[in-house]
């Protein structure tokens, strides 16, 4: 079969306030009693007549879904086929849904249109969910051991035969109520965004010409929630609930690299949520796309070049401020929205939480949801060359139990050199 001719289209219409605003545009009001007259998300751009919000879906993948477009391979008018897509398992409905402050950053509703807006859909909005929701088995060489080791116990259930660990995953499109985005930022909205449209090089031009749509669909990764046992249990706050939240660390994380303690965290985080779920809790990780502290991989490789060629070597001494040469900053993620998600699912209390992160805790705590433990990583589970890392990270004022070295004794903690 040989492709369609993609065709340029003759003219672009940049959208204006005066000629863009069309009947069919359903409204949006966020945080309303009931999804009906909450209203669905639109932001797909087959009849953009439909549109009440600014972006598109799966934001971060826009731009290979256009040269797939332009390459011939991908239908410009495709319409997702959504029978049998529902969840196998039931996110019940939390009183933060119905909050306009208590979730910003994401649809609630966004895992229900199906049920919730077919009419819409068979009246020929092209309405597509931000929320989906799976089952799977993780098969990690870090629990192998955990089991081998006796920490963990195969119980059939949680943990199969083969050693894998049941799980429900539920993915979340970043869905922006920008009225509240500006509150959490404690920035008038219209200041914010002008700040976006200018900072994404007029990207999106209905931030400053359309102030009548409130929504925005970032162009950013998504965020991931691995549930360990029953998600129902999420919300109750007698049950035990352990909890890692984690930023995303491709090098670690994925290959294993041992200049940072961020996959031993992630490990040893489903390995607490594992055995909770066992002993008849819940667990919960929740994996954001915030590679190099929202800073990117290029500026974080840069940062490492850096640090090993300083006088005196990788130390935890200057941990920081080579990050803040290279970047401006020494961290630009804004932890203030990281709790939408356990707002979804109607977290009240976390009796773990597996963080060194004040900023997270602090976000977590102001959210409303209470934090009962702290827990770090064991010594022996923090990598050689990561020690840097951690003793810095400690003297920086992260939470930690243990000792914090004083500056002479954080010269001394030195990692591998660039060459090795």
């Amino acid at each position: 079969m040989s492709k369609d001719k993609f065709e340029r289209p003759s003219h672009v219409v940049l959208t204006s306030h005066s000629n863009q605003i069309f009947k069919k545009s359903l409204p949006v009001n966020w945080g309303a009693d009931n999804p009906k007259e909450r209203g669905p998300i639109i932001a797909t751009i087959s009849e953009k007549e439909n549109r009440n919000a600014i972006g598109t879906h799966s934001g971060s993948y826009t731009v290979y879904r256009a040269l797939s477009i332009a390459n011939g391979d991908y239908p410009r008018e495709h319409r997702p086929e959504l029978e049998n897509t529902f969840s196998p398992v039931t996110i019940k409905p939390q009183d933060s849904w119905f909050d306009p402050e208590k979730i910003v950053s994401i649809d609630p509703w966004g895992g229900h249109i199906q049920e919730l807006y077919g009419d819409y859909i068979r009246e020929g909005y092209n309405i597509k969910p931000t929320i989906a929701v799976t089952q799977a088995r993780l098969h990690i060489p870090e629990i192998f051991e955990a089991i081998d080791k006796g920490r963990l116990e195969i119980d059939g259930d949680i943990i199969a035969k083969d050693k894998s660990v049941k799980v429900t995953k539920i993915a979340f499109e970043p869905v922006w109520y920008l009225p509240g985005i500006a509150k959490r930022l404690g920035i008038d909205e219209g200041e914010l965004r002008k700040i976006l449209f200018n900072e994404t090089g007029g990207m999106f031009p209905e931030l400053v010409t359309r102030p009548d749509l409130k929504v925005l669909l970032p162009p950013i990764g998504s965020t991931t929630a691995y549930v360990f046992g029953d998600v129902d249990k999420l919300s109750n706050p007698e049950v035990e609930l352990s909890c890692r939240v984690h930023d995303e660390c491709n090098g670690s994380d994925v290959f294993g690299s041992d200049i940072c303690t961020c996959r031993p965290y992630l490990t040893y985080g489903i390995e607490h949520a594992t055995k909770t779920a066992q002993r008849g809790g819940v667990g919960l990780i929740v994996y954001y796309r915030k590679e190099g502290r929202a800073l990117g991989e290029v500026t974080k490789f840069l940062v490492y070049n850096a640090r090993k060629r300083q006088e005196g070597g990788d130390s935890a001494k200057n941990y920081f401020k080579r990050t803040e040469c290279v970047a401006g900053v020494e961290d630009a993620r804004f932890q203030e929205f990281m709790p939408d998600v356990l707002q979804y699912f109607g977290v009240k209390r976390i009796h773990n939480l597996h963080s060194m992160s004040n900023m997270k805790y602090d976000a977590i705590a102001k959210s409303g949801i209470e934090v009962i433990n702290r827990i770090s990583i064991p010594d022996d589970l923090i990598p050689a060359d990561a020690q840097v890392e951690m003793e810095a990270k400690k003297a920086a004022g992260y939470f930690t139990e243990g000792e914090i070295k004083g500056e002479d004794d954080l010269g001394k903690v030195v990692g591998r050199n660039l060459e090795e």
